[in-house]
């Protein structure tokens, strides 16, 4: 695999590094990302790039406008970390105790930055505005959608995302047109019974009985209510009832997780689920309190800045733009891809020396191969001349 890492990228490849080592030394949660969009906004500032602070609570948004009309392309970052204590050792481990970048944002927001360097010194060859989006709360409560309420998609006609992939091999770009992350909706269940005497259980209804055959009844709502071809998971990842080992339990909470692509689905699954609770009401008595709370959207990427990120790709990493299979993650991308046409695509960033998934993300020791910052940035600079240069 030829690799061919733009020169305007590679002569700042330091600078991409260092600014994605600082972030991950002091993450940050939420939408509590102020130094680092604090770091987002200076950078921008001393670049010449028109900066708009507090955007989506702690947003930052930087407008480059080229010398010359045409449309608007946004680029967007998420800045947030995740509540895990690092355990790796490398120099620049995370100085906040109990909070790590363990998913690859810091390096989004080092790509992205690098991005905005190098444009900020093409304005002349520019036909149309460049505008980044530096995103808080990713990994909770959606971001993205206090980023539009505040306006960030406001002329913009076409909009791009990155996430750093340590299953995929270094040198490889993946995407897909159509949906490519799935939705993620939230299953809580509060099963109430009748307590009792472990060794008489006349007269109860235990719960935790009641609940186990719930959990196995939902298990046939994909295997033989999704049409086969289709793509779905029901997942109950949380079971907590009982006080102890000779009484019957009077309730158990349990929660868990739906992933669909399609809306069809995703209401399917969503009756279906209430149906068999309430025939497990009947069947054994007691009550089942059922919520179904929406997550992210489907993540579905535009056919047409599907094609033209491929062609990008392919002139930075040659046979590693590949068209991938759907992912059953999901990611609050989403809600930009639909106000406006929008592309999310992976980058290979897998560690050297081992095989990809072996340090997967949201893990304790997470890090991924920092060659992956300047492959991500020379796609993403390739995609706006491609489209915008003059």
């Amino acid at each position: 695999m030829t690799i061919k890492i733009r020169p305007e990228i590679d002569s700042i490849a330091s600078e991409i590094i260092g600014i994605r080592r600082d972030i991950h030394m002091y993450p940050e949660q939420g939408f509590d990302v102020y130094r680092t969009a604090a770091l987002v906004a200076e950078k921008l500032n001393q670049w010449g790039i028109h900066v708009r602070e507090k955007v989506g609570k702690t947003g930052v948004v930087g407008d480059l406008e080229g010398n010359h009309p045409g449309p608007t392309i946004a680029l967007r970052a998420d800045m947030d970390a995740l509540p895990i204590q690092e355990t790796g050792n490398v120099p620049y481990k995370s100085k906040n105790d109990g909070l790590m970048h363990a998913c690859g944002h810091d390096g989004h927001t080092a790509i992205l930055l690098g991005v905005a360097k190098v444009l900020s010194h093409k304005k002349e060859l520019l036909q149309g505005r460049l505008r980044f989006i530096f995103q808080p709360s990713e990994e909770k409560d959606g971001g993205a959608a206090y980023m539009i309420e505040d306006g960030c998609l406001e002329g913009v006609d076409e909009i791009y995302g990155i996430h750093l992939w340590n299953y995929s091999e270094f040198g490889e770009i993946g995407s897909r047109p159509g949906a490519i992350l799935a939705a993620t909706d939230s299953l809580n269940f509060i099963v109430e019974g009748i307590g009792g005497h472990g060794a008489m259980p006349q007269g109860t209804v235990d719960a935790i009985v009641v609940s186990a055959n719930l959990i196995n009844a939902l298990q046939t709502v994909v295997s033989r209510n999704v049409d086969p071809l289709q793509n779905a998971v029901v997942s109950i990842g949380t079971i907590h009832g009982g006080d102890n080992h000779n009484v019957i339990a009077s309730s158990v909470k349990m929660d868990g997780t739906v992933r669909t692509f399609s809306d069809e689905i995703r209401m399917l699954i969503k009756n279906r689920i209430l149906q068999i609770a309430k025939g497990m009401e009947t069947s054994f008595g007691g009550k089942i309190d059922v919520k179904i709370e929406k997550g992210y959207p489907a993540t579905v990427n535009d056919p047409t800045l599907f094609e033209k990120l491929m062609t990008a790709a392919k002139n930075v990493v040659g046979n590693g733009a590949l068209k991938i299979t759907p992912f059953m993650g999901g990611e609050d991308f989403a809600y930009y891809a639909e106000k406006v046409p929008g592309c999310f695509f992976f980058i290979g960033s897998s560690p050297q020396g081992v095989p990809p998934g072996t340090i997967p993300h949201h893990c304790s020791h997470f890090d991924f191969d920092e060659r992956a910052l300047l492959v991500g940035a020379s796609v993403l600079l390739e995609l706006v001349e491609n489209s915008l240069a003059r």
